[in-house]
């Protein structure tokens, strides 16, 4: 009796052992074939990412790169939403069926004056024109292919769930993101998916910076410069109150804050007393109570400012995004893809190419960093800002960052527009694809890992409720 027990019980665990093992197969099975699809769809990718290159439209100004996304997503049989969140520029594309529901992020907007040829010398290709010195249309594009590689393993019926993508534009400087997220596009997701590129590939375990932009106007009375200056109220003279009391301020804030200003509107000739003056700041700190303490601030400095100088004043929000909130189990799923993916390889001749950029940029020539990186403990934010923030307060999101460009080069410049239209770029967005595709496919298998990611979201929330920073309608350039 004994005997037939223990027969019963080994029989039990060489069944759970046979079970573990095939569905190990199968996740392998499927991420093999998530790498053929995208490879199957690399000429399509280079083609669409090149598009969006020579589009380069800036933010909500991104009509033809979200037409060529919106293409794609139809003519691989995406279910597709357009002018989400009342954004023209903004859509949504999705395909299969109950949970899990993984949405995957894409942003395809430009950067203002770095225009540039595929060349590693600065020449623009349009002179004042915009160019993808962030690489936003390698990111769309690589996030779009994942979906389609996703939807294709659900057509075949080997995962089960609802893929979405969200054409996110505006990312540069209006955050659109915010707008999805306050019309609640994000709200029914289980995880959702981003990536940015960079100059190396990690699983990104930092947060970013939040922040809050708005816009003060100072209204003075005009008059004549030399003979009655005195019956002017020079509104230039609020302005430049207004960044003396900024700039001494910088002594008293964080060592984590950042205080930027761009003066967009200061008279128009010398003689005349300026009735009109126009600033846009920028502030940013580590979380989203940090910049509270800098905004309060800054509107008792301008209100001092226009009571000194006697003028009036206006203050408008423009938009305010949230830190990014670290998904530690999430970035270690990533993690495990990224390893059994490898690194990137580059031929000499982008080495070369590469290094070129980096001796024009006055750089030393470290060439292209295509090594995967270890996981990294997580940190608070040291670079910018990104309203994917707003999302992580609202669902879980893994994140990673894929090499793009020559490693240490300028970012937001000319040397990122130069990499980001050819070969080197081209690489970055492929292995960015394979590597959000294979940890969606883990996502789709393994309903206790979703679990663990959502756990992890819940017991390290720091901001209870989130309220996004934006006024009523939808985001305006001006």
């Amino acid at each position: 009796m004994r005997n037939i027990q223990l027969l019963k019980m080994q029989l039990f665990l060489s069944l759970i052992i046979f079970h573990q093992i095939s569905i190990s197969q199968n996740i392998e099975e499927i991420k093999r074939s998530i790498i053929r699809s995208i490879e199957n769809q690399k000429n399509d990718m280079i083609k669409t990412s090149d598009l969006i290159w020579e589009a380069a439209e800036t933010s909500l100004q991104e009509f033809k790169s979200s037409s060529y996304l919106i293409e794609y997503a139809r003519k691989n049989g995406f279910n597709v939403k357009t002018g989400v969140a009342d954004i023209p520029t903004a859509f949504t594309a999705s395909y299969g069926s109950g949970r899990p529901i993984i949405g995957i992020l894409g942003e395809y907007d430009a950067n203002a004056g770095i225009s540039q040829k595929r060349k590693p010398v600065r020449e623009a290709r349009i002179p004042g024109g915009a160019g993808h010195g962030c690489g936003h249309n390698l990111f769309g594009t690589a996030s779009l292919a994942a979906a389609v590689a996703i939807k294709e393993q659900i057509e075949k019926g080997d995962l089960k769930g609802t893929v979405v993508f969200f054409g996110t534009p505006a990312e540069e400087t209006i955050f659109a993101k915010v707008w999805m997220a306050r019309e609640g596009l994000f709200d029914d997701l289980d995880v959702c998916m981003d990536w940015h590129p960079g100059d190396e590939i990690v699983s990104e375990t930092q947060s970013s910076k939040a922040l809050v932009d708005f816009r003060l106007k100072f209204y003075g009375s005009a008059s004549h410069a030399s003979s009655d200056p005195w019956n002017g109220k020079s509104a230039v003279d609020a302005l430049e109150l207004y960044t003396t009391g900024l700039n001494y301020y910088r002594e008293h804030v964080n060592p984590t804050a950042r205080i930027h200003y761009h003066v967009e509107k200061a008279g128009d000739v010398v003689n005349v007393v300026p009735d009109y003056a126009q600033i846009w700041t920028r502030l940013r700190e580590n979380d989203r109570a940090g910049v509270d303490i800098l905004y309060n601030r800054a509107k008792k400095i301008a209100e001092g400012a226009a009571l000194m100088a006697d003028v009036g004043y206006e203050m408008q929000l423009i938009s305010g995004i949230y830190e990014i909130q670290v998904n530690r189990t999430g970035q270690v799923a990533m993690q495990k893809n990224l390893d059994k993916l490898g690194p990137i390889t580059y031929s000499k001749q982008e080495i070369d190419y590469a290094n070129t950029i980096l001796r024009e940029t006055g750089k030393p020539e470290k060439g292209i960093d295509g090594r995967v990186q270890k996981l990294r403990e997580t940190k608070p934010a040291q670079g910018g800002s990104t309203d994917v923030g707003d999302v992580s307060q609202v669902v879980p999101v893994i994140r990673m960052r894929a090499t793009i460009s020559a490693k240490d080069g300028p970012w937001h410049s000319w040397a990122v527009v130069a990499c980001s239209g050819m070969s080197i770029g081209h690489k970055g967005m492929i292995y960015a694809s394979k590597a959000l595709g294979m940890t969606m496919a883990d996502l789709y298998t393994d309903n206790k890992l979703v679990e663990e990611v959502k756990k992890d979201f819940k017991i390290n929330k720091t901001n209870p409720v989130y309220e996004p920073r934006i006024l009523p309608g939808p985001p305006k350039l001006n």
